[in-house]
């Protein structure tokens, strides 16, 4: 059987016989895996032509639910994907992350799009920089989709979850993708993918996959275009000096397997919890997928005094460990992904040896797998090393094997964990046990500049923590250095990764115009109907209400401080008023904004269903006893919600922009707020 590429529309087995990839347990011949024959011209060019029109046509949360829609589907196809996951040495917990996780961090970008982002085929960013003395003349910066494709190559340990963190973001951003799995588990991308492009989903071209090499893929490549690797350094760092690559300035991120480091702190006891923590971590960070992870520990900092007894505590722990096929009962630690990489680690740790001693495992222990061949499987046994020179030695921090390895580094004070530590670098995942807050500020501050994310475990978060390794889709996942130096992951930022960020100069008016949001100074216009008697598709941008005068009184001042308790000095103490930075009794911040919404509300039946909240509030000058104010409302931004099968009405949310003023027609107060609205369509 032959892995197929799906490209240009099509599923396509590679003309040759290609590479024969093997199960990782059995041996036994899975498929065969090669690309010859596509036309990879022809690839960047669908994406392009086909896949990138269509996928700018649709709005960023029209994008978003068609990933909630992916995912959703996914999970309910996700026991197959659990069965080919296994294939690969995958226990069923391994395969959760992996095929959970991924989809768990697609319906997350999902979340965050429609959550964050306007309803809009474009992004707006920041505020409105005035450039002027008068303030006709203004700049914004705006994002709009590239029109290339963005390739994601990916690593062998993270089939599934490798693929979706990454094009999640890019099909959110408007830019069709091109996925390239590692040849020795691209079955299980395979399988993912099929179930992708059957749902029916994704516009033609958003999604390609190539099984086996990428050919001269990046020559076709152009400036628009974007590429991200995970993997090896030395494999990264080839594709990323790239002729073409170099040549267009395409945009290449990677992120490299580093020699993660957790430290246990120097204040913690045998006895502590933190302790537990640490061992815990450490044995799970070794077992989970066989410690095949980009995040893994690979070196363990430990205080001195306290080896003997994290040797102890892990050596117990890991003698629990069962390992054998995934799909035998009590397994809880499967094999490497295949024969080639167990010699690549066994090649390894001979080369950590040179400085290391092997405290438990290693290349020459006998070990034995339940429901199956330890020699014919590839599998290799949880292997602890001590280096007890860590500030000398240069092998492990250098060299790292992938896979269930981990080498044990003393330390004696804190300035030596930090230099320790600091010795990887560059480092994706960093972590510290520790219940001193001031240990732990000591450590991270220090040795932050070499780690893209670092973690304080202790009994606090615990229960909540995912963990040492676990990178999630709200934070950045990178590192600098030997990791790579480049970021994926991190929220809304990783959209924005795909898109090109573009500065707009121009009158408030013209700029209103582009961005679809209100500009200060832009013309603005009002009829006769109240706005909030409008329906979501009647309001426009730049449509405003300027409201009836009130004149602040004593009375206002007093009644407003009974009801809400608010009795502070500068309120009701007319001489500690005058000695204060107002130099007179002024009214609450809040009666005024309370004030302004009795102003400009419309108070019978209409479209508008709720006030959705408030934010950027400014109180800018003081309103005293006897000041006279006045409201102009403006819609400032408008975002179409998807109905949802339990709601009865279709809405949207509209923004308004909100100037209080007093007499003097100085800005008293600012604010948004953002209303739910009534959309005429259903």
């Amino acid at each position: 059987m032959k892995a197929k590429s799906f490209v240009y529309g099509n599923w396509i087995a590679g003309e040759s016989e290609g590479i024969q990839v093997l199960n990782a347990v059995t041996s036994d011949v899975i498929c065969n895996v090669g690309s010859d024959g596509i036309n990879f011209a022809k690839v960047a060019n669908y994406g392009r032509e086909v896949g990138g029109p269509a996928l700018r046509a649709m709005t960023v949360h029209q994008r978003a639910e068609a990933l909630k829609a992916i995912g959703l589907h996914l999970l309910s196809k996700k026991q197959n994907l659990y069965d080919v996951s296994a294939w690969t040495g995958a226990t069923q917990a391994d395969g959760w992350v992996d095929i959970e996780g991924g989809i768990g961090t697609m319906l997350s970008y999902s979340s965050m799009a429609r959550r964050e982002l306007a309803n809009e085929t474009f992004l707006v960013e920041g505020k409105t920089e005035v450039l002027s003395r008068k303030g006709n003349f203004v700049g914004r910066h705006v994002l709009t989709s590239k029109l290339g494709v963005s390739v994601h190559i990916n690593a062998f340990n993270f089939p599934c979850w490798g693929m979706l963190e990454k094009i999640a973001p890019s099909l959110i951003a408007g830019v069709p993708v091109i996925v390239k799995p590692a040849t020795v588990s691209s079955y299980l991308t395979e399988a993912m993918v099929k179930e992708i492009v059957e749902a029916g989903i994704l516009p033609d071209g958003a999604i390609q996959l190539i099984c086996g090499g990428i050919g001269d893929l990046l020559d076709q490549l152009s400036e628009q275009d974007t590429v991200t690797f995970t993997g090896s350094a030395t494999t990264g760092r080839k594709l990323k000096t790239h002729p073409n690559i170099i040549k267009n300035s395409i945009p290449f991120n990677m992120e490299a397997d580093s020699l993660n480091c957790s430290i246990l702190g120097l204040s913690v006891a045998q006895d502590d919890p933190e302790f537990d923590l640490f061992i815990k971590e450490l044995v799970r960070e070794i077992t989970t997928k066989a410690g095949q992870k980009c995040t893994a520990i690979r070196r363990a900092i430990v205080p001195a005094h306290m080896i003997d007894d994290v040797i102890h505590a892990v050596k117990a722990r890991l003698a629990k460990v069962t390992i054998g096929d995934p799909n035998a009962e009590g397994v809880r630690m499967g094999s490497l992904v295949g024969l080639a990489q167990r010699e690549d680690v066994k090649r390894n740790v001979s080369l950590l040896c040179q400085e290391c001693e092997v405290v438990l495992g290693g290349n020459d222990v006998e070990f034995s797998v339940v429901g199956a061949n330890a020699q014919t499987g590839a599998f290799y046994p949880p292997t602890i090393l001590l280096c007890n020179t860590p500030k000398t030695s240069t092998t492990p921090h250098e060299i790292e094997a992938f896979g269930p390895v981990c080498t044990l580094m003393p330390y004696d004070t804190l300035e030596d964990a930090i230099y320790i530590a600091n010795l990887g670098k560059g480092s994706l995942a960093g972590s510290i046990a520790t219940f001193d807050d001031q240990e732990a500020a000591k450590v991270i501050l220090n040795s932050a500049a070499y780690h893209g994310r670092m973690l304080v475990f202790n009994r606090e978060c615990a229960k909540e923590s995912t963990g040492h390794g676990s990178p999630l889709a709200q934070l950045v996942h990178g590192g600098p250095g030997r990791a790579g130096g480049g970021e994926e992951l991190g929220g809304i930022r990783a959209i924005k990764h795909y898109m090109q960020r573009t500065a707009i100069q121009g009158s408030p008016s013209t700029l209103m115009a582009i961005t679809k949001e209100y500009t200060a100074g832009a013309k603005t216009y009002s009829d006769d109907k109240h706005p909030f008697k409008k329906y979501f598709e009647e309001l426009q941008i730049g449509e405003s209400l300027t409201t009836h005068r009130r004149t602040v009184t004593e009375a206002d001042v007093v009644n407003f401080g009974c009801i809400s308790g608010d009795h502070f000095y500068a309120h009701f103490d007319e001489i500690a008023a005058k000695d204060s930075l107002f130099g007179k009794r002024v009214a609450h911040g809040y009666f005024i904004i309370s004030a302004a919404a009795g102003m400009f509300v419309e108070p019978s039946v209409g479209p508008v269903l709720a006030n959705y909240g408030l934010e950027n509030l400014r109180f800018v000058s003081p309103v005293g006893i006897g000041d006279t104010i006045q409201v102009k409302i403006t819609v400032s931004q408008k975002s179409k919600k998807s109905k949802r099968p339990e709601e009865d009405k279709a809405t949207g949310v509209v923004v308004w922009d909100v100037q209080v003023y007093n007499q003097d027609q100085e800005i008293v107060a600012l604010y948004d707020i953002m209303t739910l609205v009534e959309r005429k369509e259903a």
